[in-house]
Parts: C-alpha cells; sequence; structure tokens
C-alpha cells in the first residue's frame, strides 16, 4: 500500500475501483470504504443502478468505456488501483476493456474480483439471476419455511449480502494480505451460489436427519416450540430461543410452574406448543420484555425494522446510527471506524485531473449522451424500487466525520 495516509482505518491507503451496480457489488465495497478505504464508483454505463443506502464514503465518477478515451483514463486509474470490483455476466467486462487479462497487465498487484450470481464458469455462467434462484438452486430456500406452505423468502439477505458481498469482502482481504507476502494480485471470482452452499454447511451435512427431517420439520426450523415467536396479546410478537435445558426449564417454571417436560421428545411439542401459545397470549409484548429483561431466557420482542433503532441496547452502541445509516462495523480498539458523509454528486474532474488528465482528456473519456443531456443519469439513484416512503417516524441520530480526501 503505497498511498497517502489520510486516517487510522484499517484500511486507510487501500484504493478500490467499483463498476458494480445494484445491490451485493455496493454493499461490498461499502464495507470496504467503511474499514478505510478510498473507493471510486464508476458509472456512465446503462448496467443498473446502485442502492443509494450503499453509497456513503464513496467517490462517483462517469466513463465512456465504448471509447478510447474513456478506456484509457480507465487504464490511468487501474494503475494506482489496489482492487477492482465488477459484477457483470463472465465477458462482459472484457468487451469494455475492463477484463482481469487486460487490467493485470497494467497492474500485476491488482486484486479483481468478480462478483456474480452463477460465478465465472459452468453451465448457468451466462443465465439470468436473482437472490431466490441463487438460493433455490443451492437448497438453501428449500430449507426455509412451513412445511405446507412454500419456502419462505428471507427478503434478499441470505445470497446477494451474505452469500454475495461477505464472500466477496473476505477474498478481497485475503488476497490483499497474500499479496504482501507474493507481491501479486489475483481474480476473485465470488459467486453467490457458492456463498449459498457454504452458508448451508451446518445444515446439508444434518439433512433429512432428526435434527433436520424437511423443511417445517427440526430443531432450527420453527417446529421445536422452545424455539419459534409467538404472538402476543397485543398481536405483536416474541422470539423464543430457549434451546438450552437451563434457560428452557426458567421458562416453563416461569410460565408454567414445576418441573418441565422433556424438551427433547417431540412427542411432547404440541403440549409445550399450546401451553406457551395460551401463556404468551396473556400479555403484550413489551410487557413480556419488561418481564423477562435481564434474565436468561432468551426472550426478545420481535421490533420492526424502525423499533430496532430505538431500543436502549442498540442506541447505547450506535447512537449515531439510524434507519436510514447503519452503523460502521465492527469496532476496532485501536483504528475505530467513523461514518461517512454521502456525496454523489460528480467528482470525475477531480479524480481524473488527480490521476494526470487533462481538461481535454477529461471531456473525451466522459459518456457523450450526459455531455449532450446535460444531465449525469448517477444521480437517479436508487432504483424506485428501494424508494418505499417511510411510515413510522425514527429519531434522528446526527453523525459527523470528515469526506475522505482524494490521493491518486
Amino acid at each position: 500500500m503505497t498511498h497517502k495516509a489520510s486516517g487510522l482505518k484499517p484500511l486507510t491507503g487501500v484504493r478500490v475501483l467499483d463498476m458494480s451496480r445494484l445491490a451485493p457489488g455496493p454493499y461490498c465495497t461499502l464495507l470496504l470504504a467503511d474499514l478505510g478505504a478510498e473507493v471510486i464508483v464508476i458509472g456512465g454505463g446503462r448496467a443498473g443502478l446502485p442502492v443509494s443506502s450503499f453509497s456513503r464514503g464513496k467517490h462517483f465518477i462517469a466513463l465512456d468505456l465504448k471509447s478510447e478515451a474513456g478506456r484509457a483514463a480507465l487504464q490511468r486509474l487501474v494503475r494506482t488501483a489496489d482492487v477492482f470490483v465488477e459484477g457483470f455476466r463472465p465477458g462482459v467486462a472484457g468487451r469494455l476493456g475492463a477484463g482481469y487479462e487486460s487490467l493485470s497487465k497494467i497492474n500485476p498487484g491488482l486484486i479483481y474480483c468478480s462478483l456474480t450470481g452463477y460465478g465465472q464458469s459452468g453451465p448457468l455462467a451466462q443465465e439470468a439471476g436473482h437472490d431466490l434462484n441463487y438460493l433455490a438452486l443451492t437448497g438453501l430456500l428449500g430449507s426455509i419455511g412451513p412445511v405446507n406452505g412454500p419456502p419462505t423468502v428471507p427478503l434478499n439477505l441470505i445470497a446477494d449480502f451474505a452469500g454475495g458481498s461477505l464472500v466477496a469482502t473476505i477474498g478481497i482481504l485475503a488476497a490483499l494480505y497474500e499479496r504482501v507476502r507474493s507481491g501479486r494480485g489475483q481474480h476473485i471470482d465470488a459467486a453467490m451460489v457458492d456463498g449459498c452452499l457454504s452458508l448451508m454447511a451446518m445444515h446439508s451435512s444434518v439433512w433429512g436427519s432428526a435434527t433436520a427431517p424437511a423443511r417445517g420439520r427440526g430443531w432450527l426450523s420453527g417446529a421445536a416450540p422452545y424455539y419459534r415467536c409467538y404472538a402476543c396479546k397485543d398481536g405483536l410478537y416474541v422470539s423464543v430461543g430457549a434451546l438450552e435445558p437451563q434457560f428452557f426449564a426458567v421458562l416453563w417454571a416461569d410460565l408454567v410452574g414445576g418441573a418441565p417436560p422433556d424438551q427433547m421428545d417431540m412427542a411432547e411439542w404440541p403440549r409445550i406448543e399450546a401451553v406457551f401459545c395460551n401463556a404468551f397470549m396473556q400479555r403484550t409484548r413489551d410487557e413480556w420484555a419488561a418481564h423477562f429483561a435481564g434474565r436468561d431466557v432468551c426472550v426478545f420482542p420481535v421490533l420492526s425494522s424502525y423499533e430496532a433503532w430505538q431500543h436502549p441496547h442498540i442506541l447505547e452502541r450506535h447512537p449515531e446510527a439510524s434507519a436510514d445509516q447503519m452503523p460502521a462495523v465492527p469496532r476496532f480498539s485501536r483504528t475505530p471506524l467513523t461514518i461517512a458523509p454521502t456525496d454523489t454528486t460528480d467528482r470525475s474532474t477531480q479524480v481524473l485531473a488527480a490521476a494526470g488528465l487533462s481538461p481535454e482528456e477529461i471531456e473525451r473519456a466522459s459518456p457523450r449522451s450526459e455531455r449532450e443531456r446535460g444531465h449525469d443519469s448517477r444521480h437517479a439513484w436508487p432504483p424506485p424500487l428501494y424508494e418505499s416512503p417511510k411510515t413510522v417516524p425514527m429519531p434522528s441520530h446526527g453523525a459527523s466525520s470528515t469526506s475522505g480526501e482524494i490521493t491518486i
């Protein structure tokens, strides 16, 4: 890492070029930006739009990669980059002059991450897909949901973010560490289907056994009466995670009294469930939350995504965060993270000038359609899908930080 240090975060001095769109790639580079990396998002094409929630701490530019000038500008940036992230179908980046083979010749130390659904090889490599499809293909989706209903869609948290963004981030950090020894970069093939297969390691190995007989059955599927959610008097829910005998015994004594039944005997489950259903309907969710506060029974209220930010524990750990601004994680003792501001204005001139391009070269490298219309389509972020109006007011926890410095 040879770049000018501008802070005390773990990845200060690492430069990332991001050509990804939508969610998995931009979330990956958000994590890198939160860790201190300088992230330059390269837009100007029509491959989709990043989610605005993932834009903080990044610099945004536009290049016309169908022009020689645009490709030359990209190559200039690549020379001083540490990481390059793209999420196109295999071969698309290469046709834009942004493939690994060509860019690694310019910068042999470049860590190049391709984050896709099906990966760079295999019969489905060129197929379209979304989070739900990757879950379906890997057996993960078929493992979630009730016995007598369709599989449950877990938002797009698992394939896009856990199997995609997080796995790609781990790969990038590992490659950066390996480069310290070898001095060489490499190509990371981060496939969301691969990430989902890895996430299922614990469950796939016991699928069909007594532990996980089928969807909706077994200890962690919601079938066990001491590991599921219960409706309360006000129609809201509490979560019960009393898996261990000591927790279950305390919970049973509190709700029912006397010695608990054998929780490992599935024949007892219908009776336990009936008792718990009746008991939890006697109070509201928040009354139960107050009742079990500070007691080791693993019972907690099921909060909405807005209510979570008002919970005392979340407020204490992340007073600067809110529903509109997630915290920077994890915590570091010597190199603490701060929430960077979001600024999606076009910084093409500043970034490219710092890379050594003349005003004329910058003009030729910018997308023609934007020059002619006098409009930057990148600023239309995010897609309407992610712009649902909020109906629950949230407290404001103001965040402060200084904007990152362009140090090309």
